[in-house]
């Protein structure tokens, strides 16, 4: 019997350190490494997502603040690209997959786009 519960203890221990481990890394927030090498810091705005360039290339940069939760893990809404400054708006997506961040701005009716990925740090 008490083998059993000690059995049963380290099995639930495991699973919510498991658990916990997957809510981490499916979480949005933190930082992350453009494709470049600069940072990203991305963080909860009003119950959206907003994100600014924090090192590197474009440092100081705002790429995007208010991009609305469309469902799952992707938000959506109008964000800026650091070659182009603030003079261009894209219409943007940005969906999570675990440790990486999918990140898709189109402007002009979807003819010009371009896209990265982003690595948690």
């Amino acid at each position: 019997m008490k083998k059993t519960l000690i059995t049963m203890g380290t099995v639930a221990f495991l699973a919510t350190g498991l658990l916990s481990t997957t809510a981490f890394a499916a979480s949005p927030y933190g930082s992350w490494k453009r494709p470049n090498g600069s940072v990203v810091k991305v963080w909860n705005c009003a119950k959206k997502m907003c994100a600014k360039v924090v090192s590197g290339k474009g440092a100081g940069f705002t790429m995007f603040r208010g991009l609305k939760k469309a469902g799952g893990n992707v938000w959506k809404g109008d964000m800026k690209h650091p070659k182009m400054g603030t003079l261009f708006t894209f219409n943007g997506t940005v969906k999570l997959r675990g440790r990486s961040m999918h990140v898709n701005g189109c402007m002009i009716g979807g003819s010009m786009c371009d896209a990265e990925t982003w690595r948690k740090r």
